[in-house]
């Protein structure tokens, strides 16, 4: 397994603090227009079918394609499967509405390299009120006037659908779209589709301020500006409906793991499937934090506080 953040190449002079926030025109309408059709269509053809459709396909997206195909597999390289299935996993994960393969990666990989130096934009650390980091994440884009340089992998690069994929990303809301009008009504297109990505849009941004501002934390990660923590929620609530990815300062310490709840009452749905996946043998190699390299030290496990460094005590 080699190291996913040789990714982002820092040039002498990268900086992760110096940049301006601007508004992003295709970003901020995409979500606004998808706002209005859920508001409005989703409340005049409401239903009940409508609904279900809605939680079916947000878990289906979230879980196989969000948390596995996207996060775990395509990123992180936390488990092994056929392309197949790495391509099924990615078109899913491009469904929840962020972005495509290229864009959810360089997403991903800048946030992490700018958070693991001393200081970063409150872009990138979501050290910022809620209100404005809501307007940041949903509506604008960060430019920073001397970024490191993004160097994708093989395969996205030399991989036709991988490209495909991302060029057509937001148009592949279309046939499903088309599917869901032929079997239901525009009530479970306002649901399946817009509903749908407000909410995943809307709870990405949501559990990543959390996770990067508040909460209890296992680990303290040494020589990382920006520490994260965990979104646990009453009866681990969130556990559930992020599929695990709500333990954001476990997947700090180890990013890799394909296992991202490390203590009982953290619930991984996202782990439950690779087990049953690896059990049919769709999947092989799960990495976890017990195969990796221990970067941190365990902090007093009702600590909610940020620690301070201790190579600084």
């Amino acid at each position: 397994m080699r190291d996913i953040h040789d990714r982002v190449i820092s040039a002498t002079g990268s900086d992760p603090v110096s940049g301006h926030v601007v508004w992003h025109p295709a970003k901020s309408l995409w979500y606004l227009a998808h706002l209005l059709m859920w508001v409005t269509v989703g409340s005049i053809y409401f239903s009940f079918g409508a609904v279900l459709v809605f939680i079916l396909l947000a878990i289906l997206t979230l879980c196989g394609g969000h948390s596995l195909g996207m996060h775990r597999q395509l990123i992180h390289e936390s488990f092994e499967c056929p392309l197949w299935l790495t391509r099924l996993g990615v078109y899913l994960g491009t469904l929840v509405g962020l972005g495509g393969p290229f864009t959810m990666m360089r997403a991903h990989d800048m946030r992490d390299w700018a958070q693991r130096q001393d200081d970063c934009h409150a872009f990138f650390s979501q050290h910022s009120t809620m209100g404005r980091d809501w307007l940041w994440q949903i509506h604008c884009k960060l430019n920073l006037m001397a970024g490191p340089r993004m160097v994708y992998p093989k395969k996205l690069t030399e991989d036709p659908f991988m490209i495909w994929l991302q060029r057509t990303a937001w148009l592949q809301q279309i046939p499903l779209a088309i599917v869901l009008l032929y079997f239901g009504d525009w009530g479970w297109v306002a649901w399946g589709v817009s509903g749908r990505i407000i909410i995943s849009i809307t709870g990405h941004w949501l559990i990543g301020w959390f996770a990067h501002n508040q909460g209890p934390r296992n680990y303290h990660v040494q020589g990382h500006g920006v520490q994260g923590f965990n979104v646990p929620g009453p009866m681990a609530l969130f556990g559930f409906i992020t599929f695990g990815e709500c333990w954001h300062n476990n997947h700090h310490a180890f990013p890799e793991s394909a296992r991202i709840g490390h203590k009982g009452f953290e619930v991984d749905p996202g782990w439950w499937v690779l087990c049953l996946l690896e059990k049919i043998g769709f999947v092989e190699n799960l990495v976890t934090p017990d195969q990796m390299q221990h970067q941190c030290i365990e902090p007093h496990p009702l600590s909610h506080a940020p620690l301070p460094n201790p190579e600084k005590i």
